[in-house]
């Protein structure tokens, strides 16, 4: 077992330690002339100045200790081999400008980016990527398990990305089959649709079953009002996409939503229109207790934290000082 100092530049501060003890001797140097000029002795003060020395070693001693903790010292246990084990989920988000249609507050696309992230934080080992789609398809995160990447993407992810207006999932779909997902392994993976629909011309329910074929099993959460037409906001507060003089008018188009989802085995749409979605617990219900593939082994090293006993031991140390300092004083004052 070893010990590792995880922020060692306050190891630094060391230097602090023989400046102050400079001065400290200075200053009692001073003082043991003083004392010797008002007691009429000679300036044999070395026993003064050896007594005052001794006295602040304890100061000394906690100071270094203190520094030593600010440094943060680990003891480094023995390392745990450990199986890596999980799914692959890729959510697969629309971004036309559909979807920023206010029949949610703020807006689809907000509310389905804040469901995306209460689920990333409900998930135990799996693998995601994230794929933005409109007229076509970017892949925004590939599969990664690191989570705090796959959030700074997702925030990041705004309808301007798409070079395309409208909305390709028969096409988006057949990107994450090619260009997402490994080609050695297809099943023990899923894809998460959240959309508010409306593509009849990319041939989607194909797309889904040939996924479906290799066992790839896709979740479908639809979002809008089906029932009355939203306007699509554009840049200012009153301004909305127009045709031929008309406001164009969005509604969630949940039949062929519903087709896509139930075109792969166990496959599932779900229909929040204005509600809300608890994709976290979705996740668990429909996700993590399906089988799972080996993502090989890791080696994890752990620490044991040791600033604690370092601060402690330095805070006693000073306080022995001030109490000696205090008998001093009564003896000497």
């Amino acid at each position: 077992m070893s010990m590792q100092f995880l922020q060692h530049e306050y190891l630094l501060l060391g230097w602090i330690l023989p400046i102050l003890g400079g001065i400290l001797i200075l200053h009692m140097q001073r003082q043991a002339g003083k004392r010797a000029r008002l007691l009429h002795q000679s300036t044999g003060s070395s026993p003064s100045l050896f007594a005052g020395v001794i006295k602040h070693i304890l100061l000394f001693i906690g100071l270094g200790l203190c520094i030593i903790g600010l440094a943060r010292p680990v003891a480094e246990q023995e390392p745990t081999t450990v199986k890596r084990q999980g799914r692959d989920v890729v959510f697969m988000l629309d971004v036309s400008r559909s979807m920023l249609a206010q029949d949610l507050a703020p807006n689809r696309l907000e509310r389905a980016k804040l469901a995306i992230l209460d689920c990333i934080d409900r998930l135990q080992g799996d693998r995601v990527g994230l794929v933005a789609f409109a007229g076509s398809a970017i892949v925004r995160c590939p599969l990664t398990l690191d989570y705090g990447f796959f959030k700074q993407m997702l925030e990041d992810t705004r309808p301007d990305l798409a070079v395309k207006g409208g909305t390709n999932i028969g096409d988006t779909l057949r990107t994450i089959h090619t260009d997402v997902f490994d080609n050695q392994l297809k099943a023990y993976k899923d894809i998460i649709i959240i959309s508010d629909g409306g593509d009849h011309d990319s041939f989607p329910v194909n797309a889904a079953e040939s996924l479906g074929d290799e066992g790839i099993r896709l979740i479908v959460i639809g979002l809008g009002d089906k029932h009355t037409g939203q306007p699509i906001p554009l840049a200012g507060n009153d301004n909305y996409l127009e045709y031929e003089g008309k406001r164009v008018l969005t509604r969630l188009d949940s039949d062929s939503l519903q087709r896509i989802g139930l075109a792969t085995p166990g496959g599932i749409y779900l229909e929040v229109g204005t509600g809300s979605v608890d994709l976290g617990e979705v996740y668990m219900d429909l996700i993590r207790s399906q089988p799972k593939r080996e993502f090989g082994e890791e080696t994890i090293n752990t620490y044991q934290e040791l600033y604690g006993w370092f601060l402690a031991c330095g805070i006693l140390f000073i306080t022995l000082d001030l109490l000696a300092e205090i008998v001093w004083r009564r003896q000497h004052g």
